[in-house]
Order: structure tokens, then C-alpha cells, then sequence
């Protein structure tokens, strides 16, 4: 609920109550980027990823256009493997491969992805793969510096006055339930984007630097359940050029619109929930603390701390087998900082699913103001149109009480009415792709 109080010595021009409603509340965009939970916000989410991966390869959003002139490069790395899994690969000629189980796979098969043998897959090195895949990529980053000063033959002192590697990740599920990165890195002069790279800094370059890094880069977790293991990149990665002309297989706009997919999506490639699994009223613990202090079976989960039974989920047994391992993990000692609990229905991934060095281009909190002041505008030219003064920021105060979160999502009657609009614009967005009405 919100309104705008009197004030003393303002004078009221404009007074809102959500009472006054229809439903009694008001409606706002949930913000949420994952297109299984929201496709509109993720639609409005994926064109700011796109126009901020495009700044960063053709210039524009304050970023120079020279960019396209610097080395790029778009680079996917994956996890290693954990055990054998159901596959679809083509030889040398790319002709189809049996799978190891001797089969031959469609492309939709829901096996794909699983263990051939699930007694022997190491589920517990998967769940830590995910979760520490974002540290994993930050080490990353810091031994690609390193391996190309190494490659070059000169010093990192001298790399990093000479040289600026700028780059945006976006993380994706593959079927079998690990994250793999994709990336665009580019270089830059001293200066970022609006000076050009020293000549010696070639796609060559970072193509070799890229294998040192892939090799180095790694991290040891040590515990006394699971023993230490030591976190690695897969041996596959790919590293390919960007064109510069437009005419290649890897354009600007193909990358952008790559990235922009992959940032919408959530885990839902691999097959699990998009809905934490936490009891909300325990936050997962199991417990509740009682008017004397004491732990008090949650009424809730009956102490499970799992907001559903994970036996009733209506995934495949590999993934419930991910969710079950980063449940227990996420309740040993020595991995009660990752939370593992908390982020079981990633199957263990708790990174951002986007992010960009600070130089790389513009940011998504800068095109929301640019949306924010375009909107402004036209409601301004709309108050104009109607002979209502214009608004000056100079001279009004603008005042509202606390707002009180409701829920997310609709009543049961506004998404039947949602769903009857969402049907109409399909429909007719359909009807103007088949060129059946005007325009």
C-alpha cells in the first residue's frame, strides 16, 4: 500500500492510494531474468544483456567504436568430466557415433546427459565443481593474464601498462547438470576501449595463452568427508575469432544475441527446479527458535529444512541425485559457507550467471536509467499533449509512506485474464509473421 501524505508548505497535486485499485494492490514488473519464471522481465533482461555485449564489440553506449578494430574472441569453457554420460557425437566426418551405451540417441532423449553407470558417477566432484566454478573462472582470468606475458616474453609489469584484457562471461547448464562459460574477451590499449592494443597483441596470442590458463588455472578443496579434490577446467574449450566485417560465421550481432539467450535461461537446461527448495519459515535449518530460546522442531518440513519432499520431485534420479548431494555437502562443517543447501536446486552453482570486467562497456544499471529517462520523457509529452503542466524537478516534492510486499505472480482470476492477453498478442504476432494482416 502507498500514498503521498500532505506535507506542510506543499501543496498535494497528485494523490495515490493502491486501495483504490481494482485488485486492491498494485502491479509492478517482477525484474526476474529467468524465462521459466517471468518472460517478459527475461525478455526485457536478455535486450539489455544483448545491447551491452554489442557496445562492448561495435562501439556505441559510450564505448568507442574503434573496438571493432581489437582483437576478439568468443571462448567457451566446461567442466571436466565426472563419469561417462549418455551422448550424441559425430566422428571425424561427422558421421553419427554410437553413444557408450551402443545406441544411437535423438536429439530430445531425456537420457541424455545421465551417467551410463550412476553407482559409479562421482556426484560429490560434481556439486563442487559447480560451486566453486565461479572462483574457478576469477583464477582464471588471472593466470590468462599471466600465461600471456609468459607467451609474449615479457613481464607482467610490462603486460599491464602496455595491455587491457576486457571480457563479459554468461554461465549455461549443459544436460548433464554442470555449468560451462561462454565468454567474449577483447583487448584494449592502456587506456581501455578507446586506445587500440599494441601490435604483438594478436588473437594468436591469446589463443595460446588460453591453453597455459585452461591448464593452471585450478583450486584444492580439502575435507575430511570427501578427501581433497582438486577443481579443474575440462580438456575441451574453443576458442574462435570474432569478425570484424560482419561476414564471418561469428558476428557482433550472432555473439550478442548468443549471450543474450544464454542469460535468460536458468538451470531448467539440465533438467532441474527453477524454485529454491528451502523451507521458507526454518530458512532450511530444520528448526525454529521458540519463545524461550530453545530449537523447535519446524512445523513446516518436520525438520527436513526442505520446503518439498526431494523424493516427489518430478525430475530425472540423476538430477535429484545432484540435489540430494549438494544438500548433504551444504550440512558438512567444512562447506557450511557455500551454502550448499540453500542453492541445491542449481544443483550446487551459486555464481552470478553474468558478469563483465568494470571496462568491458556500459552497464545494465546505466541502460535502465537511459529506459527509466526515456519513459519519463514520453509521459511528460503525453502530460503535454493533454494541456497538463509539466512536471519540473526543481520545484516538486515527491513523498510516499513504506510499501508492503504482498506476493509474486496473480490471483487465480488476473492469469486467467493474463493468459487470455498473453494468447491474443501471440495470435496476433503469429498472423503478422504469416503476413495475414497488415503490419
Amino acid at each position: 500500500m502507498g500514498k503521498l501524505p500532505h506535507c506542510e508548505g506543499y501543496a498535494t497535486v497528485r494523490y495515490y492510494r493502491s486501495e483504490d485499485e481494482p485488485s486492491g494492490r498494485l502491479l509492478t514488473t517482477c525484474g526476474n531474468r529467468r524465462a521459466s519464471r517471468c518472460p517478459s522481465c527475461s525478455r526485457v533482461y536478455a535486450a539489455d544483456i544483448y545491447h551491452l555485449i554489442k557496445a562492448g564489440l561495435s562501439g556505441g553506449k559510450n564505448v568507442a567504436e574503434t573496438v571493432r578494430d581489437h582483437p576478439r574472441a568468443f571462448v567457451t569453457l566446461t567442466a571436466p568430466s565426472f563419469g561417462p554420460v549418455h551422448s550424441r557425437k559425430n566422428d571425424h566426418v561427422g558421421k553419427p557415433r554410437p553413444c557408450g551405451c551402443g545406441t544411437h540417441h535423438v536429439e530430445d532423449n531425456p537420457v541424455l546427459g545421465t551417467p551410463l553407470d550412476p553407482a559409479t558417477y562421482d556426484y560429490t566432484g560434481a556439486v563442487l565443481w559447480n560451486a566453486h566454478a565461479g572462483q574457478l573462472w576469477a583464477r582464471f582470468t588471472t593466470y590468462l593474464r599471466r600465461a600471456l606475458a609468459e607467451h609474449l616474453g615479457m613481464t607482467q609489469r610490462a603486460l599491464n601498462a602496455a595491455l587491457r584484457v576486457s571480457f563479459a562471461k554468461v554461465a549455461e547448464y549443459q544436460k548433464r547438470g554442470l555449468v560451462h562459460f561462454h565468454a567474449v574477451i577483447r583487448f584494449d590499449g592502456p587506456d581501455g576501449h578507446t586506445t587500440l592494443p599494441p601490435p604483438w597483441a594478436t588473437f594468436d596470442a591469446l589463443q595460446a595463452a588460453m591453453g597455459l590458463a585452461v591448464d593452471r588455472a585450478r583450486l584444492t578443496v580439502e575435507s575430511d568427508a570427501v578427501g581433497e579434490r582438486v577443481i579443474t577446467w575440462g580438456s575441451r574449450f574453443k576458442v574462435d575469432p570474432i569478425s570484424t566485417l560482419g561476414d564471418g560465421e561469428l558476428t557482433d550481432a550472432k555473439v550478442a544475441g548468443y549471450v543474450a539467450k544464454y542469460a535468460t535461461k536458468n538451470a531448467e537446461g539440465a533438467g532441474t527446479v527453477d524454485r529454491t527448495l528451502i523451507c521458507r519459515p526454518c530458512q532450511g535449518h530444520g528448526y525454529v527458535r521458540g519463545p524461550d530460546g530453545f530449537r523447535d522442531l519446524c512445523d513446516g518440513c518436520d525438520g527436513t529444512g526442505q520446503a518439498e519432499p526431494l523424493p516427489d520431485l518430478a525430475v530425472q534420479q540423476h538430477v535429484r541425485q545432484m540435489i540430494r548431494t549438494a544438500w548433504a555437502l551444504g550440512h558438512l562443517p567444512e562447506f557450511a559457507d557455500l551454502k550448499l543447501w540453500k542453492w541445491a536446486h542449481m544443483l550446487g552453482f551459486r555464481g552470478h550467471f553474468s558478469t563483465k570486467s568494470r571496462a568491458y562497456s556500459t552497464t545494465l544499471g546505466a541502460l535502465r536509467d537511459v529506459r527509466r529517462a526515456w519513459r519519463l520523457t514520453q509521459a511528460e509529452a503525453a502530460r503535454a499533449r493533454a494541456g497538463l503542466p509539466v512536471s519540473d524537478e526543481n520545484t516538486t516534492l515527491v513523498t510516499a509512506s513504506a510499501w508492503t510486499y504482498l506476493s509474486s505472480g496473480y490471483r487465480p482470476g488476473e492469469e486467467l485474464l493474463a493468459a487470455q492477453v498473453r494468447h491474443d498478442i501471440a495470435h496476433c504476432e503469429r498472423l503478422k509473421h504469416e503476413k495475414l494482416v497488415p503490419a
